[in-house]
């Protein structure tokens, strides 16, 4: 049997064993052990001790669990609240009211959670009593919710940078540094595009008398907005100017992260010991689906497709634009059937060959991917994030598929700027080392 069959066989398997509802990591180290078999033989499978040791023995990967465990002590500390009570004082007077919150509330939590399914479902259990008090427009407050949790995973720190940067041996530090600024930019695209809807037509977001005490800059806007700034600047500034790994910087994170619990939420045993769970199962998830990856991985390199599909690219004779389209339209049709790990974990060991051949900058496309798979999470009809919202909001799956189209087309036009101005990725990694 050919190489190409055999490649067609086992994807084959693979979309069948996900059509039956296995377990993403199951199937890739499924149909890995079925491609070394068909590869090599059952003399292949020899080496399956040393890549378990080698995918996990790897001090990079011990910053998911903790950057997770900061997470967790957030939202089980109820912090979470405060933050969209912050932001809720400082973006309220912009045309949009609440619905700026939301995205402004989304992009701060981001910051710490690094997980854009987290952010959706942290900001919109906060924000959906609110929103349908005040009678804002159902499918544009979905909107905000299914796009602005996207953040959670290109500002830093995000779980998905350091899975990319662990298999492609690209500096994290790096990689967070480079998030920042297309993060932002995204984020003012978003509350531009909010502002604009809400101007041209008031009423999809109403204005509300808010009480006199929300209307002005309290001792409590300091509560809720500080705590976060400070975890956030000493998280991030600690790696900029080299003084921690990132897994240093996360343990500082998840330190500060229980001592701002402490002070100002509500963290006792019970919540200590739910984050503290949560922390776990979340981790495990992960990095069982990493370690699948590492066999798919090795599978591949056993039988040298990622030569053979360099070389086959390379006869195409795709110009590097032409190629970044290909990437483009590959990830924004896969972000539709499958979540952002999983997308990370089996396309990567097989493209970033093929990326580097091109003389494409590793930080740069880390970027690129991070935002491509932020766009298959809102992409309907099966973006992860569009059914985190609807779980959490009780609307219809048509309004939250309404309110998400428009910001679909907002992530293309960052893609444009990106590609038109690398710098925007590129500027503020030039002083790590």
């Amino acid at each position: 049997m050919s190489e190409v069959m055999q490649m067609s066989l086992v994807a084959g398997v693979f979309v069948l064993l996900l059509m039956a509802g296995m377990w993403i990591p199951f199937a890739i180290a499924l149909t890995s052990a079925l491609y070394i078999i068909m590869a090599s033989g059952w003399a292949g499978l020899d080496g399956l001790g040393l890549v378990s040791w080698g995918s996990t023995y790897s001090f990079t990967l011990t910053a998911i669990p903790l950057f997770v465990l900061m997470a967790e002590l957030m939202l089980e500390s109820g912090l979470s609240q405060r933050v969209y009570r912050g932001m809720s004082h400082l973006v309220r007077p912009l045309p949009g009211g609440l619905l700026q919150t939301n995205v402004a509330g989304c992009a701060a939590f981001s910051a710490i959670s690094g997980s854009s399914v987290a952010t959706a479902a942290a900001i919109g259990s906060i924000a959906i009593p609110q929103l349908e008090s005040r009678g804002c427009d159902r499918p544009l407050a979905a909107g905000t919710l299914v796009a602005g949790g996207t953040l959670g995973i290109l500002i830093p720190p995000s779980i998905a940078m350091i899975i990319y940067g662990t298999f492609t041996e690209t500096s994290i530090a790096k990689l967070f540094m480079a998030g920042v600024v297309p993060g932002l930019l995204l984020f003012g695209l978003f509350m531009l595009y909010v502002g604009i809807r809400c101007l041209i037509n008031p009423a999809l977001a109403p204005k509300s008398a808010a009480p006199e005490q929300e209307r002005i800059f309290s001792r409590e806007l300091a509560g809720d907005i500080l705590p976060f700034l400070l975890l956030i600047l000493l998280v991030l500034g600690s790696l900029y100017m080299g003084l921690t790994t990132p897994t240093e910087a996360a343990g500082v994170g998840a330190v500060l992260a229980f001592i701002i619990a402490k002070i100002w939420g509500v963290l006792g045993w019970q919540q200590f010991r739910s984050a503290l769970v949560k922390s776990v199962m979340v981790s495990g998830t992960i990095l069982f689906i990493v370690y699948a990856a590492y066999l798919f991985s090795y599978a591949i390199g056993m039988a040298g497709v990622t030569d053979e599909l360099v070389e086959a690219l390379r006869t195409l004779g795709l110009s590097p634009g032409a190629f970044l389209l290909f990437i483009i339209v590959f990830y924004t049709l896969l972000g539709m059937l499958m979540d952002s790990i999983g997308m990370i974990v089996i396309t990567v060991p097989l493209l970033f060959p093929v990326v580097a051949s091109y003389g494409f900058d590793p930080v740069w496309f880390g970027v690129l991917l991070v935002v491509l798979i932020e766009l298959g999470q809102v992409t309907p009809p099966t973006g992860l994030n569009l059914f985190v919202v609807k779980s959490v909001s009780g609307f219809s799956l048509g309004e939250v598929i309404r309110g998400s189209i428009p910001f679909c087309f907002l992530f293309y036009v960052l893609i444009a700027l990106l590609y038109a101005f690398p710098g925007l990725a590129l500027w503020l990694p030039q002083g790590l080392k």
